[in-house]
């Protein structure tokens, strides 16, 4: 089972070194990892997508509590909560393909984002779903290059991730 993690840590230099190497070190694989600043300069946020099952989760959890960079951790798999994940893809799309690609993109909602002789680069934000039938309908063109953000997540509703700026770390 695929695990959405919502990790607070410190926005300190090494911070995402050492949670890499956490996962590293115990053999565990990311399958997605975005990390951006939150509404607190001193705090950044880690939308972490581990597979593996609830002894896995277990032990991540207990590894990254040790970090003394980890504010506080919240498995939000089974909450309601919104993810996007941003990709750009460069594809073949010579004068007599544009049109269909431009399609491909309206179907999508995506945004073209650079025009070259041959190429189109395009822009699609959504789920994991919606990411990957976007890159499948662009395949057939020949996609020259391709970049994902990774999922971020938020909670639904009046729920939240935040923490308390008391010092203390939270559990989960």
């Amino acid at each position: 089972m695929r695990h959405t993690l919502a990790v607070l840590v410190e926005n300190s230099p090494g911070v995402l070194a050492r949670v890499a190497g956490l996962f590293s070190r115990r053999g565990y694989n990311i399958d997605s990892l975005a990390v951006g600043r939150t509404e607190s300069p001193d705090v950044s946020r880690m939308t972490i997508v581990v597979d593996g099952d609830e002894r896995v989760l277990e032990q991540v959890t207990k590894q990254l509590h040790k970090l003394v960079d980890v504010i506080k951790i919240n498995d939000i798999t089974v909450d309601e909560y919104v993810d996007r994940e941003l990709v750009l893809i460069k594809v073949n799309a010579d004068s007599a393909q544009r049109g269909e690609v431009m399609q491909i993109a309206d179907v999508f909602r995506a945004r073209i984002v650079d025009l070259g002789r041959k190429t189109l680069t395009l822009e699609c934000t959504g789920n994991d779903g919606k990411i990957n039938a976007f890159e499948e309908s662009l395949r057939p063109y020949g996609i020259k290059e391709l970049v994902r953000t990774g999922k971020i997540a938020m909670l639904r509703g009046s729920k939240y991730t935040g923490y308390q700026d008391n010092g203390t770390k939270e559990e989960i």
